[in-house]
């Protein structure tokens, strides 16, 4: 084989339609366009735009509820805590906040902190510091040896 030989498989690139270069092409004149009219001419942005109809996005219902109080809690689980410090990615020493969990990529940061669940099992003792704990993941902290510290109005919940 010789680099003049090299070619590319066949089919595999196709010319682009030349919109508005003859009428033997297909696509000449008003090169797909059709005739007259808004969208015939340069600089048309009518997206969602239903020719004067009410469009899909306003005959569909809403849906649902969006809370303006309501809390964004990150959640991460006991056992997800327990296989990071396994991994090495978690130190049980240190105290585990809401920003050692991002770092460490447990969790995406969020608005109103890290909540603790109960998932799993945890063996090490660890202290934790998190805006929110279920009851079932402070026994199981506990249990282990560890401690949990939550706000008083998140400890409410």
């Amino acid at each position: 084989m010789k680099l003049t030989d090299i070619r590319d498989n066949p089919g595999a690139r196709k010319a682009p339609t030349r919109v508005g270069r003859g009428i033997g092409s297909g696509k000449g004149k008003t090169g797909g366009r059709g005739v007259k009219g808004q969208t015939s001419r340069s600089g048309v942005s009518i997206n969602g735009f239903e020719g004067g109809q009410m469009p899909l996005h306003r005959r569909l219902p809403k849906r649902g509820f969006n809370n303006l109080f309501g809390t964004d809690y990150s959640v991460v689980n006991v056992g997800t805590v327990q296989k990071a410090i396994d991994e090495g990615r978690l130190n049980a020493a240190d105290v585990i906040t809401a920003d050692v969990l991002v770092a460490a990529g447990l969790v995406r940061p969020s608005r109103d902190g890290v909540r603790l669940l109960a998932k799993g099992s945890i063996t090490a003792k660890v202290a934790f510091d998190v805006a929110g704990a279920s009851a079932a993941a402070v026994a199981a902290v506990e249990a282990a040896g560890g401690s949990v510290k939550v706000p008083a109005e998140a400890a409410a919940e």
